[in-house]
C-alpha cells in the first residue's frame, strides 16, 4: 500500500505528463522516460559525434560534453539501447589514447576544475571494459584534486587562472568525482575531502536573506566582483545554484552510510532544497536567471537551471532525502519545461530553448563578467546548449525510476 498523500501526487504527475504539441483528440501520456529518449535522440542526430558537443570545432576534453554523455550513460542504464552506451564510449574512447593520456587540450598543470568533470563516464566504461587507459585517467584526474591549489581553509581554487576563489559549479565539476573515485579504489581520503569542499562552500557562499547560495567567494577580497567585506559575489545565478544542487545529491551515492558526515550532508541538501523550492515561479513553474531578483525588470525564466533544479528535487526524493513537496515541485517543473522551453521541430525532433549560454566572474574580460544583475541576463541566450540537454535526460530518468518504484509497491 502507498500512503494516501503519496499516491495523489503520483497520479496528478502520471496525468499532467502529457505529451507535448498534442492535439486534444489525440492526446496521449507521454512518460518521462520517453521525453528523455527524444531529448537524448533529437541531440544525438544533432551532434552524432559527441566531441562536438556545445559547438566546439575541434574534439575536446570538456565538462560540458561530460554531462551530455553522462547522461547517456544514465539512460543506458535504464533501457539498455546500446546506442546511448556507444555515445558515451565514443567520447572517451577518441580523447583517451592507449597509454592513458587524455586529449582535448586537458593538462593537469592548468588545474582547472571543470576538467574534472568528464571523468565521471570513466568507471562504468572501466568497469565494462577493463581497458587499463580508462583507469590511468581516472588516476591522473585524482592526481590533479590531489595538487590542486587551494585556500588557506583547503577549499579548492576554481583555476589555477582564478585564485583563491570557490565558484558553486566547481563542487559539480569535482565532488561528486572525488567521492566516487574514493568509493571505487578505496581512498578514503578522496570521500572526505569531497565532503570538506561541500561544507566550505556552503559556509562562504551561503545567502542568509534567501537560503541559497552565491555565484563566488574570494578568500583575499580582491576581485572586482567581491564584496570587500564578505568576498562574495553580489548575485544568486540561477545554474550556479543548480550546479550545486546537482553536487549535493549526486555525491550522496558515494558517501558510506556509516560516514560521520552523511547526516550533515542530507541536512544541506534538505537545507539548499527548501530554499531552491521557494524561488520556484508559481506560474510557469520553472527558475530565474537571476533568483534573487525575480520581479525585476530584464530577468528571464531560464531552462539550465530549471533542469537541474527538477532533476535534483526528483532524485533527492527517490533516495529518501526529502519528501513529498519536492515531488510535486519536480512534477510541476518539468511540465513548467516542457511548456516554457521544448518545442518540436519540423524534422520531429525536439529542442530545449532559452538556455543562458555561458556566464562567469572576472577573467580575461572583467569588464563584461562583474557578477552584476546587468550582466547575468546581457549574456547570450540560445537552444539545445548542453547544460539544460543533460540534466533534462537525467530529470526524465528520475522520474521515470519514481513511477516505476510506486508502481511496484501499488501492487
Amino acid at each position: 500500500m502507498i500512503p494516501k498523500i503519496k499516491y495523489c501526487v503520483l497520479t496528478l504527475m502520471i496525468c499532467q505528463l502529457v505529451a507535448f504539441g498534442q492535439s486534444k483528440k489525440n492526446e496521449l501520456q507521454i512518460t518521462p522516460i520517453e521525453w528523455a529518449k527524444k531529448m537524448a535522440d533529437s541531440d544525438q542526430k544533432r551532434v552524432p559525434n559527441p566531441v562536438f558537443l556545445d559547438g566546439v570545432k575541434f574534439p575536446k576534453w570538456n565538462y560540458t560534453n561530460g554531462l551530455v554523455t553522462l547522461a547517456n550513460q544514465k539512460l543506458y542504464d535504464y533501457t539498455k539501447e546500446q546506442k546511448y552506451w556507444d555515445y558515451g564510449i565514443s567520447y572517451a574512447d577518441q580523447l583517451i589514447d592507449k597509454e592513458g593520456k587524455i586529449l582535448g587540450g586537458y593538462s593537469l598543470e592548468k588545474y582547472s576544475l571543470d576538467l574534472i568533470n568528464s571523468g565521471k563516464i570513466l568507471f562504468e566504461i572501466y568497469k565494462k571494459t577493463g581497458e587499463e587507459r580508462y583507469k590511468i585517467a581516472m588516476d591522473i584526474l585524482h592526481k590533479q584534486l590531489e595538487t590542486h591549489p587551494r585556500n588557506s581553509d583547503g577549499g579548492y581554487w576554481h583555476k589555477k587562472s582564478y585564485p583563491w576563489q570557490m565558484w558553486l559549479d566547481g563542487v559539480y565539476m569535482t565532488d561528486p568525482f572525488s567521492a566516487q573515485y574514493g568509493t571505487v579504489f578505496n581512498v578514503p581520503k578522496a570521500i572526505d575531502d569531497a565532503i570538506l569542499q561541500i561544507e566550505l562552500i556552503q559556509k562562504h557562499t551561503f545567502d542568509s536573506k534567501t537560503g541559497l547560495n552565491f555565484h563566488g567567494y574570494d578568500e583575499k577580497r580582491t576581485q572586482f566582483w567581491a564584496n570587500k567585506e564578505t568576498g562574495l559575489s553580489s548575485h544568486i545565478w540561477g545554474r550556479a545554484q543548480g550546479w550545486y544542487c546537482m553536487a549535493l545529491v549526486d555525491i550522496l551515492d558515494f558517501v558510506p552510510d556509516n560516514h560521520p558526515k552523511k547526516k550533515n550532508l542530507i541536512n544541506s541538501v534538505q537545507k539548499v532544497f527548501t530554499a531552491v523550492l521557494k524561488a520556484q515561479e508559481k506560474d510557469s513553474g520553472v527558475w530565474w536567471q537571476v533568483m534573487d531578483r525575480p520581479s525585476r525588470k530584464g530577468n528571464y525564466l531560464e531552462s539550465t537551471c530549471s533542469t537541474m533544479f527538477v532533476y535534483s528535487f526528483a532524485k533527492a526524493y527517490r533516495k529518501g532525502y526529502v519528501g513529498d513537496k519536492f515531488l510535486k515541485s519536480a512534477r510541476i517543473g518539468f511540465n513548467g519545461i516542457l511548456k516554457q522551453f521544448v518545442k518540436e521541430n519540423p524534422d520531429k525532433t525536439i529542442s530545449i530553448t532559452r538556455c543562458c549560454s555561458v556566464a562567469g566572474l572576472g577573467g580575461k574580460k572583467p569588464e563584461d563578467r562583474d557578477g552584476s544583475f546587468e550582466y547575468y541576463i546581457s549574456e547570450p541566450i540560445g537552444d539545445n546548449d548542453a547544460k539544460a540537454v543533460g540534466p533534462f535526460v537525467m530529470a526524465g530518468i528520475e522520474l521515470q525510476m519514481i513511477l516505476d518504484k510506486n508502481k511496484v509497491l501499488k501492487r
